[in-house]
């Protein structure tokens, strides 16, 4: 009786010399490329936790390398006070998850509307939707100002109030209003992601919902979000990120607002007093680790189900 393929080429990979070097040459291969690319990845954080906590004895002691001989909180107290860490954080969590709420309603909205629902110039559309992931946000930045400095919806503040606009700077109305219109910090690639998973559903669950007597937007809400979990995991992570590490739109929109990002660019002027450039580049690494520190803590929880999620849209594949 003849070994089925599988066996037979496991017996020849056993069994084999030169086979078996093929294969621990690869193993030894991959493992120095995903080693080598988890260094370069990882480094600039450790050697931002690794000067975190060094004394200024430390700093200049060539033999301390990695650990600190002298270990010390007041890095990162200073840090602390010159970002105005509490506060901006706080402004920081509360733009990043309502935009990240708000953008997921209207992306998956206007991608449900692109991958079901025909209509003419829905392709003209779409192109202009991803065309928008390749723009530079500087080329609309003085009139993205303008917008919401004057702002006047169709005339209507005017109308109801007396004035002729509503200076909404400083506020965060620009973001929502941004991510309620599905014009936000990345939402033609969201939109993008939505689409993709949506027309990979079949469309006889559709038909048998619309069969049963529901119409698109209880198919939509019944139906296809239940089934995109996966991709409305990926776009909760990457709208939070990448809200949560802008610096282009909360510079522009807010100026008396503390947000981390602005907190840690103004954070040289806080410090500026400092004569010591090396002990004042220290205090700005640890300025951008107590920045990175909550997004770290969030894909510690959430790693899993994140790589899970973008294995299964379309993003891969």
């Amino acid at each position: 009786m003849k070994r089925p393929a599988a066996y037979a080429e496991q017996f020849i990979i056993r069994y084999n010399p030169a086979e078996r070097a093929k294969r621990w040459i690869w193993i030894v291969l991959r493992a120095l490329l995903i080693s080598g690319f988890c260094f370069i990845i990882l480094f600039p954080l450790f050697l931002r936790l690794s000067v975190a906590f060094r004394s200024r004895v430390d700093i200049y002691d060539p033999t301390v390398l990695w650990i600190p001989r002298n270990f010390t909180l007041e890095n990162v107290e200073k840090a602390i006070e010159a970002m105005q860490y509490v506060p901006a954080t706080l402004n920081t969590f509360a733009i990043s998850a309502s935009t990240t709420l708000i953008q997921l309603v209207s992306c998956a909205l206007a991608a449900y509307a692109f991958a079901r629902l025909k209509f003419r110039g829905s392709g003209l559309l779409f192109g202009l939707v991803v065309f928008t992931i390749v723009v530079p946000p500087q080329t609309i930045m003085i009139p993205l100002y303008l917008t919401y400095r004057y702002f006047d919806l169709f005339g209507l503040i005017g109308l109801f109030t007396g004035k002729d606009s509503v200076n909404l700077i400083d506020t965060f109305w620009p973001f929502l209003i941004s991510s309620g219109t599905a014009m936000g910090l990345k939402n033609g690639l969201y939109i993008y992601i939505f689409r993709q998973f949506f027309r990979g559903i079949p469309k006889e669950i559709e038909e048998a919902a619309l069969v049963d007597g529901a119409g698109v937007i209880r198919t939509f809400y019944r139906i296809m979000l239940p089934n995109a979990v996966p991709a409305i995991v990926t776009v909760l992570l990457f709208s939070f990120v990448w809200q949560w590490n802008d610096s282009y739109y909360v510079s522009l929109f807010l100026s008396k607002v503390k947000v981390l990002s602005t907190g840690l660019m103004g954070m040289g002027v806080a410090i500026g007093g400092e004569p010591d450039p090396v002990y004042f580049s220290i205090l700005m690494n640890t300025g951008v680790l107590l920045s990175m520190a909550p997004l770290i803590i969030l894909y510690l929880f959430v790693q899993r189900y994140f790589v899970e999620s973008v294995e299964r849209t379309g993003l891969v594949g």
